[in-house]
């Protein structure tokens, strides 16, 4: 992996999400000028290599992984997935019991390689996750894969209702989920009440 293809995967990150490297930077909290052409060399023509912890700012402004970078840097299209909307996830018969989609006629999203695990993507509505995740996101979330608590997940109540939330706890008698926005309480539910808790894997805003 040289200078230029992380450069370029940067780049790449900033265009999937709908963003030029300047708004990627801005959003992380960056100088908006960190990921210019003219930074990534230095005075003596020398290339210059993004921080590890500018790398970490954005991929966590945007909700993605080092793998999910390493994806894009290696030119890994990825695979395709479902797209489900949460009004459609609510509903009954559009899962089985361990959180998986099921029947046919989805629209379809990509998303950078993430591994073998069967994912589905859902689109965010409402403004419990931001500033991490807001309505209209598209998430990928993987029902096979195990969670633990401070993962971002998705929860659906057996009554029906489906959210995008952080495992804050987890025991025999209280499942607590919580929300990045602060203005949202942290909800807790006993085991029962809940059908399935899949984790979040990637985001695309």
């Amino acid at each position: 992996m040289q200078n230029r293809d992380i450069w370029r995967g940067i780049d790449q990150l900033a265009a999937h999400h709908g963003l030029t490297p300047s708004g990627l930077a801005r959003r992380a909290g960056l100088d908006p000028t960190a990921f210019n052409p003219s930074k990534r060399e230095g005075p003596d023509g020398r290339p210059r290599w993004p921080t590890t912890e500018s790398l970490a700012r954005v991929l966590e402004a945007v909700g993605a992984g080092f793998d999910d970078f390493a994806a894009l840097v290696e030119g890994r299209r990825g695979g395709s997935a479902p797209l489900i909307g949460f009004a459609q996830a609510g509903q009954d018969g559009f899962f089985d019991d361990a959180g998986f989609p099921v029947g046919a006629g989805w629209d379809e999203v990509r998303f950078p390689g993430l591994g073998t695990e069967t994912v589905y993507a859902l689109q965010i509505s409402g403004d419990s996750m931001e500033p991490a995740y807001r309505a209209g996101d598209r998430i990928i979330v993987a029902p096979g894969v195990a969670v633990k608590p401070g993962d971002r997940v998705v929860a659906k109540t057996v009554e029906g209702e489906v959210m995008a939330k952080v495992l804050a706890r987890r025991n025999a008698r209280t499942v607590e989920l919580a929300s990045l926005n602060p203005d949202y309480p942290s909800r807790e539910f006993r085991p029962s009440e809940i059908a399935w808790i899949a984790r979040i894997l990637w985001a695309s805003q």
